[in-house]
């Protein structure tokens, strides 16, 4: 955002309750005070454009809306595409393309505009909103009213242009409803096997994506259900056009690439076969007939079981081509997924064996040899959305083929939602990284995604993004604000992630300072902290890989043929990806890059594992040893998640009661599973290594009281898998599914308040009940429901999962006292407990 900003610490109004639906489009009237200063408007919205279905007239209705809401004017609108006087008054608010504002006689100093820019000027009587073609004068009049809804009121006269043509979201969803990696409700697309009739969340969705300059979407899953390509379901996708197309969103779809066979009935799908051939060019057909200005499709292909022409012998590039022909004559784009590798036979037990260096391996000689509407989709690393690696290789080897980078708003590998974690700043990390090809400047995002480097002109963004029925989109309230940076970024690579943050905060919570300053403080704080309590040095996010990505499970990571090693043992940790002695992936990169990472002097320590094994008494830049750095970061990230809950506190009456609560819980909720993930990680490697923590931290929790040392009736003690779930490597659990059961302690520490932490494990399908009694008194009760209260992948397992706290706060405790914690079993659920903890002031467990 150009200007300055009128804040002072009185301008904010206090919102009112808001579910999330219209996330930073809330259009808040601004405070009495900001108002004060804002510019007299002209009385009148001229809208070049009077079908009501185009993004110009749309404009002109959301550009009404929105001044209304904001400065509480209500303007006039009058749409129109002829020549006539209004163009030329001396007060008026014009939106349009700057084809149709010359044509109506109107004069405007706004230079050439690639597809989708805008001119935006202010300057004058009559403000000019003009756009290349539609798209951008829709994004234009979002501009505008983007600045006015964060109260600047600074006159402005520039043009904009996007970075790229592909600016896409990808949805994960499922002909069922479901959503995979989804964690926000079900599809606002499909269900029960087909397209929902009820597209009002569609055209909601596509508003928000046209504010953020997202200019197509792909509405299903990756691992694509052949029968949307029925006539019914090709109808429905009809809906969702027309829905999504006001907004200037086009939309797309995954295919199947074995549908010929599994749905077509024909004998085979390869694709050099003439009736193959055939099928896709009649079923293309068929489907723009339906979806005249259909984006393309999204094509997954010999990968994690999905079929591809791999099958026939068939090259990548012969395969991808099968649907470029289908899709040229309508002037639709094939992204090719880059996500390519055998998940069937690696060996870790081989040295040389990394799923790594799958990607460059399977399109490195495939360049130049797919058609000109062919997009190769690449993954921001080579593993999959962890949460950090290094910039894929391949960008570098895609010379002559278009490329575009595969971002995940949907926090897959980063906390589902459940943790707060800002992602554009590890987005950053990739875009803003220098490839070095031919030892030129080769920037991933200003350089290769923009074309520039290897003149090409249909490269781009895409990003999973799963969003749902929840009110909230994502599931949770500031998550939104990632998927606000994808577009910012997508727009624009150079953008700075803080300064788009300001923007979001303000948008969606208002002007005032403490908001936007604790909110961006602890945005900024959550990726750091989050790698730092998942996993570090590059070791990925050390979660369980074989069931759903979120809890820890690090020993997960190895011994299957899925590729994302650590190869730790008890001496020594990492994969050695280097040519000389390793898996040679440091090769792919450009000389220049390759050296950096060959060297364990030139790597920087935050990917030191993974390009190189080492001893954990390796010796870190920061004079740490490796195991050490492990110990400490895993503190340091849990101590930093346990402020999230009392920075937020600090809003309470600075925005509305309903987010206020509703994020406070999620907070509290994820400095809890932070320590889960802090002690499963360290006990875990700590077990390994044989090396303590030099800080006596780990397996030592002097302010516990594990469960099953406590005075049991009717429960048994366990252990757990993993075995690290588990405080003191065992729990307790209820001797059969259906008993009530307690447990009891006498209470050995100094008398003082303290707070009082249950740890125990919730469980899908079973809701136990737990009371707390201190002396007999009860200070507080819960249910065992978070299924119902959070969207993260459900678990049946007493795991890193499930694994959860609930504290009291402020408990005043005499040394002698009994605590009391007496459950009742449900279904799966044998309220199985881990410890309390009694914690004084400032202790973080």
């Amino acid at each position: 955002m150009r200007g300055i900003w009128f804040l002072t610490s009185l301008a904010f109004g206090l919102a009112a309750a808001d579910d999330g639906i219209n996330a930073w489009l809330r259009y808040a009237r601004l405070p009495d005070n900001v108002l004060r200063d804002a510019p007299r408007l002209p009385s009148t919205i001229i809208s070049l454009n009077t079908t009501e279905t185009s993004p110009v007239y749309v404009a002109g209705k959301e550009l009404k809306k929105g001044i209304k809401g904001i400065l509480g004017a209500d303007l006039s609108i009058a749409h129109s595409s002829k020549s006539n006087d209004n163009v030329k008054a001396s007060s008026s608010i014009i939106v349009g393309t700057i084809a149709a504002f010359t044509a109506a006689g109107g004069k405007t100093p706004a230079p050439t505009l690639k597809e989708d820019g805008f001119w935006l000027n202010t300057q004058g009587n009559t403000i000019q909103i003009l756009g290349q073609n539609e798209r951008g004068a829709l994004y234009g009049a979002f501009e505008y009213l983007s600045m006015l809804a964060q109260g600047n009121f600074t006159k402005v006269s520039y043009a904009t242009n996007p970075s790229a043509p592909i600016r896409w979201v990808n949805q994960w969803d499922n002909m069922s409803g479901t959503i995979e990696r989804g964690y926000a409700g079900l599809s606002i697309f499909f269900a029960n096997g087909s397209t929902t009739s009820n597209t009002t969340r569609a055209a909601q969705y596509a508003r928000l994506l046209a504010s953020i300059r997202v200019n197509g979407i792909i509405v299903n899953n990756v691992n694509a259900d052949a029968t949307l390509l029925s006539e019914e379901n090709m109808a429905g996708l009809g809906l969702i056009a027309e829905a999504m197309r006001p907004w200037g969103v086009r939309v797309g779809i995954s295919v199947n690439f074995a549908s010929p066979q599994t749905f077509g009935g024909l004998s085979t799908f390869d694709p050099l076969d003439e009736s193959v051939i055939a099928w896709w060019r009649n079923t293309t057909d068929k489907l723009y007939a339906h979806v005249p200005d259909l984006a393309g499709y999204t094509l997954k292909a010999n990968s994690e079981g999905q079929p591809g022409p791999l099958t026939y012998n068939r090259t990548l590039a012969e395969g991808a081509n099968l649907f470029a022909a289908a899709l040229a004559p309508h002037g639709g784009v094939l992204m090719f997924r880059a996500f390519v590798y055998d998940s069937q036979n690696l060996r870790e037990s081989n040295w040389k064996d990394d799923r790594a260096n799958a990607a460059v391996d399977f399109f490195r000689d495939l360049d130049g040899l797919f058609a000109p509407n062919v997009v190769v989709q690449v993954k921001y690393g080579p593993i999959d959305f962890q949460v950090r690696e290094p910039a894929s290789p391949l960008f570098a080897h895609l010379r002559a083929t278009p490329s575009a980078i595969e971002l995940q708003v949907a926090q897959e590998y980063t906390g589902q939602q459940c943790h707060l974690v800002y992602l554009a700043p590890l987005w950053k990390t990739v875009l803003d990284f220098d490839l070095r090809v031919d030892d030129e400047k080769s920037v991933i995002g200003e350089d290769i995604l923009s074309g520039r480097r290897f003149n090409q002109t249909l490269t781009g963004y895409t990003a999973v993004v799963n969003v749902g029925l929840n009110s909230t989109w994502l599931g949770t309230h500031l998550a939104m604000s990632n998927l606000y940076a994808y577009g910012r970024i997508a727009w624009d690579p150079k953008v700075d992630e803080v300064e788009v943050l300001r923007d979001w905060v303000r948008l969606t919570y208002g002007l005032n300072k403490k908001v936007i300053d604790t909110i961006t403080e602890m945005s900024m704080d959550s990726w750091p902290a989050y790698e730092n309590y998942t996993g570090n040095l590059g070791e990925q996010t050390l979660t369980d890989i074989t069931y759903n990505h979120y809890g820890p499970n690090p020993q997960s990571m190895d011994n299957n043929p899925w590729g994302q090693w650590t190869r730790a043992d008890s001496d020594s940790i990492g994969m050695d990806r280097t040519v000389w002695n390793g898996t040679g992936y440091s090769g792919q990169y450009p000389a220049a890059i390759a050296s950096r990472f060959e060297q364990i002097a030139t790597t920087p320590d935050d990917l030191l594992l993974w390009f190189h094994h080492v001893p954990y008494t390796h010796i870190l830049k920061s004079g740490k040893t490796v195991i050490q750095h492990f110990y400490d970061a895993h503190y340091a990230g849990a101590a930093t998640a346990a402020t999230f809950p009392r920075r937020w506190s600090t809003l309470k009456g600075l925005i509305d009661a309903q987010r206020y609560t509703e994020m406070l819980f999620r907070l509290e909720y994820q400095a809890g599973h932070a320590i889960v993930w802090r002690d499963s990680i360290t006990q875990f490697y700590a077990n390994v290594s044989g090396i303590p923590d030099a800080a006596n931290r780990v397996f030592n929790h002097p302010w516990r009281v594990e469960a099953e040392d406590m005075t049991l009736h009717n429960y048994r003690v366990t252990g757990v898998n993993p075995f690290q779930a588990a405080s003191g490597l065992q729990i307790i659990q209820t001797t059969s599914n259906t008993t009530a059961a307690s447990a009891e302690a006498k209470l050995r520490f100094p008398s003082g308040t303290y707070d009082l932490a249950v740890a125990y494990y919730d469980l899908y399908e079973g809701e136990a009940r737990y009371e707390v009694f201190l002396n007999d008194r009860s200070l507080g009760s819960w249910v065992g429901d978070l299924e119902h209260k959070l969207g993260y992948t459900l678990t049946r397992g007493i795991d890193g999962h499930s694994a959860t706290r609930v504290t009291f706060k402020d408990v005043r405790i005499r040394k002698g006292d009994v605590v009391r914690i007496e459950t009742v079993a449900n279904g799966r659920e044998t309220a199985p407990l881990d410890y309390i903890a009694v914690l004084p002031a400032g202790v973080v467990d």
